[in-house]
C-alpha cells in the first residue's frame, strides 16, 4: 500500500463482498505491526460476516481516505438485551494514520448506533470492548473517552505432548458427540450453566446451529456428558481453525467452551470433560491447546485449568462505558 499521507477520511457502510479484500488487507496490515494473532483471509471474513446475529448493513462501518484506500473500520456486535442494551465494539485503524482522529470518529459512530438501539429498547446502554495488555495506546484512548476496566481475562496454553491424565467420569455418566437434533437441549444447558457468570447473554438456537455449519466444525470435538437419566449435564466444545494454523504454521486447537450445568457441579465433570476434550484435540494432531478464562470465574475455572497444566500467555482487559441518553 502506498504511504497514507492524507489524514482526512470519509465513512460509508459496507457495500457487498467486493469490500472483503480491502478489509482483509487492512486487518493483515494491522497484524504486521500489532502482532496480536488477528490475521485473516477473505474466506474467514466472509464466514464471520455471515453470522445470523450480526447486522452487516447497520453495524459495520468503513473509513476511506482521499485516494479511496480503506484506513479504518468499526464493527458493533449487538448483544441480546437483558437489563441493559450492550454492544461490543471492535475496530482497527491502519498503523500509518493512527492517533489522527479516526479512532474518535469510529467511537462516535458506535455510540450513535448503540444509543439508537437503546432508545428503541428503552434500556440503558453499555458500550464494551476488549484490549490486549500490550496495547497501551488503545488503553489510554479508551480511558480518556470514559471507559473503565471491568474484568481481566487470560489466554492460556497447554502443550499436548505432555501426558494427559485419564478422565474420570462419575458413575453412570457417559460422553457423546452432540447430534444435530440435540442443539436445542444443548443451548438450554449452556444458558443454565452460564446464567450466573459475569456479563452473561443467552445463546440462541440459531446461533448454535450456525456453529455447526462452520467448515472447520468437527462433531468429534463437540462433546456432551449425559447424566444417568439422560440429562445434558456438562459439555466441552473444541475447535480447530485450519486456515489460521496454515497461516501461522502452528498446530493449535481450542477448548472454546467448557461448562457444567448448575446442580451437577462438584462431581469432577468439568475436569473430566476438559481432559476428554484435550485428548480429542491431540488425536486430531494438535500440538497446543488454547483457551480463554475470566480470572474471576465463579466456578473455579482458572484453578482447574492450572491443575491440568495450562499456563497464562497473555492478559486481555474488558472495558465498558455506560452511555447517557
Amino acid at each position: 500500500m502506498p504511504a497514507l499521507t492524507q489524514p482526512s477520511s470519509t465513512s460509508r457502510s459496507y457495500a457487498d463482498e467486493t469490500d472483503l479484500q480491502a478489509i482483509t488487507d487492512l486487518m493483515n496490515a494491522c497484524e504486521v505491526v500489532d502482532q496480536l494473532d488477528q490475521g485473516t483471509s477473505v474466506e474467514e471474513l466472509r464466514r464471520d460476516f455471515a453470522d445470523p446475529d450480526f447486522d452487516l448493513t447497520r453495524h459495520l462501518q468503513l473509513w476511506v481516505n482521499a485516494q479511496g484506500q480503506l484506513v479504518g473500520y468499526g464493527r458493533l456486535w449487538m448483544l441480546p438485551a437483558g437489563d441493559t442494551q450492550d454492544g461490543f465494539l471492535s475496530f482497527m485503524v491502519h498503523p500509518e494514520v493512527r492517533s489522527q482522529g479516526l479512532e474518535d470518529q469510529i467511537l462516535a459512530w458506535a455510540e450513535d448506533q448503540l444509543r439508537e438501539q437503546s432508545q428503541a429498547s428503552g434500556l440503558p446502554a453499555n458500550l464494551r470492548t476488549g484490549v490486549r495488555e500490550q496495547q497501551s495506546d488503545r488503553m489510554a484512548f479508551l480511558e480518556t473517552h470514559g471507559f473503565r476496566i471491568m474484568r481481566y481475562f487470560y489466554r492460556m496454553a497447554r502443550p499436548l505432548a505432555i501426558a494427559i491424565p485419564t478422565p474420570q467420569l462419575p458413575p453412570g455418566y457417559r460422553v457423546q458427540s452432540l447430534a444435530p437434533s440435540q442443539v436445542e437441549a444443548w443451548v438450554e444447558m449452556f444458558n443454565q450453566t452460564f446464567i450466573d457468570h459475569w456479563n452473561f447473554h443467552p445463546l440462541t438456537v440459531e446461533q448454535r446451529q450456525y456453529w455447526l455449519s462452520d467448515p472447520d466444525y468437527e462433531a468429534g470435538l463437540d462433546l456432551v456428558a449425559l447424566a444417568p437419566d439422560g440429562t445434558f449435564a456438562a459439555f466441552c466444545f473444541g475447535y480447530l481453525s485450519n486456515q489460521n494454523n496454515r497461516r501461522t504454521g502452528r498446530h493449535e486447537g481450542w477448548i472454546a467452551d467448557l461448562g457444567t450445568r448448575r446442580g451437577f457441579r462438584q462431581q469432577g465433570l468439568g475436569r473430566a470433560m476438559l481432559l476428554t476434550g484435550m485428548q480429542q484435540l491431540k488425536a486430531k494432531g494438535v500440538d497446543t491447546a488454547l483457551l480463554g478464562v475470566d480470572t474471576e470465574n465463579p466456578s473455579g475455572a482458572l484453578r482447574l485449568y492450572k491443575s491440568v497444566g495450562f499456563h497464562q500467555i497473555f492478559t486481555s482487559l474488558a472495558y465498558c462505558k455506560a452511555l447517557s441518553g
